[in-house]
């Protein structure tokens, strides 16, 4: 079978490991990589068969790739995503998926019109201990679930100036909340704090309300000096926490949790929380890039739909736009039914 030919615009931290993935990738030749800064582009081609293009645009017609991952700064997504899906190719696109409401419909609207599938980089979702959680939810293993708590802290990152903390770590779990319960936020209420020199927040203390009655707190900022990636499912039946970074899951089960098969009534429902067993869950420690990119390159190929829609990074941009404005208001923030 012949290889794709994928190529990445923006070679940050995340762009840059984009291109080694791809170069890594059976059945995908990495063909060309873009960016505005020399250093980048020549620590990228390094050893690798790739050209190396300060315009994007000539990478694009030159090459003409299979697929794309757009990696650059936020405020630059609606153009290099236009110029991207002017050529009908298939991309990728870190997320959020636009700085703004607008721009993502934008970008929507004109990858459906053109019909050039568009897939959004929310990574998380392809965190090895958080499909495992995914499963064992839809197999009923909390029975009603009661809380999502996500934890997202660590030092100023000094690559991001163009969005707060809100926009560029609080998707994350907004989507993974989304991902896990299956169901939509109706309100949102926030505080926010700007401790660092900056023109953006960097703090948040959020909770989100689903439609299925679950709430979700979101605990994020850019003021801790340890790097903290948590996430808590709490229900009936006891908690699953998941460390991101470890790629790790573990539940703690409540030993008077209900059972579903008790003769009686009241054993069926719970009547109480006690510590119960720990334990940890065997995980695939895979790399959940190399993950994501072998989901985007397989739609690709199949041409299926992504497994994250323009629909989920609209959702996610959506709620975090609500987030801001709550926090700048003082107030809940309801929203529209999707």
């Amino acid at each position: 079978m012949k290889p794709l030919r994928a190529a990445v615009i923006g070679l940050g931290a995340m762009g840059a490991n984009h291109a080694r993935v791809y170069a890594q990738l059976p059945g995908v030749e990495l063909c060309a990589v873009s960016d505005l800064d020399p250093a980048r582009l020549a620590s990228a081609s390094r050893g690798r068969s790739v050209r190396g293009f300060s315009d994007h645009r000539a990478m694009l017609d030159e090459e003409r790739p299979d697929l794309v991952s757009v990696a650059v700064p936020t405020r630059a997504h609606l153009d290099v995503a236009a110029d991207v899906i002017e050529r009908r190719i298939p991309l990728l696109i870190e997320k959020p998926i636009a700085a703004t409401i607008d721009e993502g419909c934008r970008i929507r609207d004109l990858a459906r019109a053109a019909d050039v599938p568009l897939m959004v980089g929310h990574i998380e979702r392809f965190n090895p201990a958080v499909r495992e959680l995914k499963a064992r939810l839809d197999g009923g293993a909390l029975g009603r679930i009661f809380q999502v708590h996500a934890r997202r802290v660590g030092p100023f990152p000094e690559r991001v100036r163009d969005v707060g903390v809100v926009l560029d770590l609080a998707p994350h779990d907004i989507d993974v909340m989304r991902f896990l319960l299956a169901s939509e936020i109706t309100r949102v209420h926030a505080e926010t704090q700007q401790r660092v020199n900056t023109e953006h927040e960097d703090m948040l203390i959020g909770t989100l309300r689903f439609e299925n009655g679950a709430v979700g707190v979101l605990d994020v900022n850019w003021l801790t000096p340890a790097k903290i990636r948590e996430l808590a499912v709490l229900g009936e039946r006891g908690m699953f926490v998941v460390d991101y970074l470890a790629r790790e899951l573990t539940f703690y089960e409540n030993d008077a949790a209900p059972r579903a098969d008790a003769p009686d009534w009241a054993a069926r429902h719970l009547k109480g929380v006690s510590e119960g067993a720990v334990h940890q869950i065997g995980i695939e420690k895979r790399e959940p890039l190399r993950v994501e990119l072998e989901a985007f390159v397989a739609s690709v190929r199949d041409g299926t739909t992504p497994e994250v829609t323009d629909d989920d990074g609209l959702a996610a941009i959506t709620v975090a736009e609500a987030l801001v404005r709550s926090a700048r208001d003082g107030a809940a923030v309801e929203l529209a039914p999707r």
